[in-house]
């Protein structure tokens, strides 16, 4: 009977050791790569199934920072703002000193355009990072963007420029800032065409104002006076760039001349959408009339690349004898800022936004290459300088060389 007992007590305290060992075995884990596990599940949607594992890691890594964030991201981009606040919270006590924590959290109270919070967060972070963090600047641009204090938000915008001109989507940003902070500037442009062979060269000047207004945003009145074809003519255009909404803004264009070779009216419409990943899309109509009538539906995608813009805009021109297209790509490199630039411009056919270009010619085909330079003088001064080259089909055996020389200046206040 005592063996008995004593077998039975072995066997008792032998189950419970296994036992015990099985739970400590189910414990034991790289809570590092269950994080990089759980990253790649939200990432690719599986938000669900990420967060079970998050949970695990955080049972007994309560205070895992990078864990804690993630945890709240993905609730953030399910749209659950309140349950994304709760992680960022915890992680931010656990470290007073971690931006990744501060950008997430304000990411966060952005998207639920929760901004006295966010004003709250940002503070602490320069606080407790310091004026050096790019990131932590960038989002409090941004913040005073969204409270609509441009200016101010246009001035951090460009010391993070400065110090960080990489950030992504940066660039885009501070040219909406410019849309809504230019107030008064006047300018004067000069067209120098060239043309090898029997054609005389063509002069053409433009001056014009700009200012803005609530209503129109951007409004630029111009005026284009142009020597071409033995003899000369002007053309006054009116520009609108009025604000759609938060990241949408459209174009408005008319125009008038009594000239030959300018359109006798002119109308332009477009729409512009500022995308994530620092995308903008544009669709949009023109109208010339001459002796006819011509409709343009032209369509444009940009993006921002560190120091790059790349745009490329599509025309399509309907006809009754025949359809027509035409390309233009352009890009730019930002030096010191936005206003600082090298521009390069390739195109087949003509675009009806290229107002020094001949419409009036029955163009087969024409190809383009045009390059400059931009430049801030100082605050208030700016100019550009731009040579091009086109080679223009006026018929099947007959060509037009054009080398043109474009200068221009504005003057802000």
């Amino acid at each position: 009977m005592r063996n008995f007992k004593t077998l039975l007590f072995y066997g008792f305290l032998s189950l419970a050791l296994s036992i015990s060992n099985a739970g400590w075995a189910q414990e034991s884990f790289d809570p590092d790569q269950l994080f990089l596990n759980a990253r790649k599940l939200i990432l690719d949607g599986k938000r669900d199934e990420g967060r079970e594992i998050l949970y695990k890691v955080l049972k007994k890594y309560p205070e895992y920072g990078d864990v804690l964030i993630l945890m709240g991201r993905s609730f953030a981009w399910d749209g659950k703002y309140d349950s994304a606040a709760i992680y960022f919270e915890r992680a931010l006590v656990s470290s007073t000193t971690y931006e990744d924590a501060y950008i997430a959290y304000i990411d966060d109270l952005f998207w639920s355009e929760n901004y006295e919070k966010a004003d709250s967060v940002v503070q602490l972070g320069l606080e407790k990072i310091g004026p050096q963090s790019m990131d932590l600047k960038y989002r409090y641009s941004r913040l005073l963007y969204y409270k609509e204090d441009y200016k101010s938000a246009l001035k951090i915008a460009n010391e993070v420029f400065a110090k960080a001109p990489k950030t992504e989507g940066l660039l885009g940003y501070i040219e909406t800032l410019r849309r809504k902070t230019r107030i008064n500037a006047v300018g004067a442009t000069y067209d120098y065409d060239y043309f090898y062979g029997e054609l005389t060269p063509w002069n053409t000047y433009t001056v014009y104002g700009r200012t803005h207004t609530d209503f129109t945003g951007s409004l630029i009145a111009r005026v284009t006076h142009s020597e071409r074809f033995d003899g000369r003519g002007t053309q006054a255009e009116l520009d609108a760039f009025p604000s759609l909404g938060k990241n949408k803004y459209g174009y408005f264009n008319v125009g008038y001349s009594q000239s030959s070779f300018f359109p006798k009216f002119r109308f332009g419409t477009s729409v512009f959408w500022n995308l994530p990943k620092a995308y903008e899309l544009e669709a949009g109509y023109r109208l010339l009339q001459f002796s006819d009538i011509t409709h343009i539906i032209t369509a444009s995608a940009g993006k921002y690349i560190s120091n790059w813009w790349l745009n490329l805009r599509l025309n399509f021109i309907p006809g009754k004898d025949g359809s027509s297209t035409s390309a233009n790509f352009q890009t730019r490199y930002y030096f010191n800022g936005p206003e600082d630039f090298f521009s390069l411009q390739l195109s087949t056919g003509v675009s009806p936004d290229e107002e020094t270009r001949d419409f009036q010619s029955q163009l087969l085909n024409s190809y383009r290459a045009r390059f400059g330079y931009q430049h801030l003088w100082t605050s208030r001064w700016m100019g550009f300088g731009f040579v091009g080259y086109s080679r223009d089909e006026i018929s099947e055996n007959q060509f037009r060389n054009n080398l043109n020389v474009s200068l221009g200046t504005e003057f802000r206040f």
